[in-house]
């Protein structure tokens, strides 16, 4: 896998502070976003907390030594919020989802797998799904389970499989959650 190539504003120091003029600041915040999405697609991010986030390479640039104060984080993050990329996951907005694949998105992208690979009729489990042998080269691959849940749960109505949360006997284990495609 290729390096992640980082935007240009990266390392131009004023883009970790959020710029008073409202043109600037409005293509900065769009920036940041698109350098958010970029970054967690790219390493397959999915839950981020605020204040661990802050001295990650995605927010602080070692080699210009500037990184993003709380305030402009949040900012960020707020924007990221309107345009429907991020989900709060506490009430204190500590920890977040990062929404770079809609619900509907990931469940078609599941679904399509599912019928691509003769799944259909079949039961499996959720761990089967994000973590199993057959999927590592897909892009749901490691997905975390809420996010998985949500996803599915999109298609519930449309396609004809049901999430269950009930223990089953599949192969030599029991799985509380699995997917009946029955």
């Amino acid at each position: 896998m290729a390096e992640f190539q980082w935007p240009w504003q990266y390392n131009f120091p004023p883009f970790f502070t959020i710029q008073p003029n409202f043109d600037t600041r409005k293509k900065q915040l769009e920036a940041w976003c698109y350098l958010i999405l970029d970054y967690c697609k790219y390493h397959k991010i999915y839950c981020l907390d605020v204040t661990e986030s802050q001295g990650s390479v995605l927010f602080y640039n070692k080699k210009l030594n500037r990184k993003l104060s709380t305030d402009s984080l949040m900012t960020i993050l707020d924007e990221l919020k309107k345009k429907g990329h991020l989900e709060w996951t506490d009430k204190s907005k500590r920890q977040f989802t990062v929404v770079w694949r809609s619900n509907e998105e990931w469940g078609k992208l599941i679904y399509k797998y599912i019928t691509d690979n003769g799944m259909t009729d079949t039961v499996c489990t959720l761990f089967e799904l994000t973590s199993g042998e057959d999927t590592v080269n897909k892009e749901f691959h490691g997905l975390e389970k809420p996010l998985l849940i949500k996803a599915l749960k999109t298609l519930e109505n449309e396609v004809k499989f049901v999430l269950t949360e009930r223990p089953r006997l599949i192969g030599n284990k029991y799985e509380k959650e699995y997917l009946d495609m029955s």
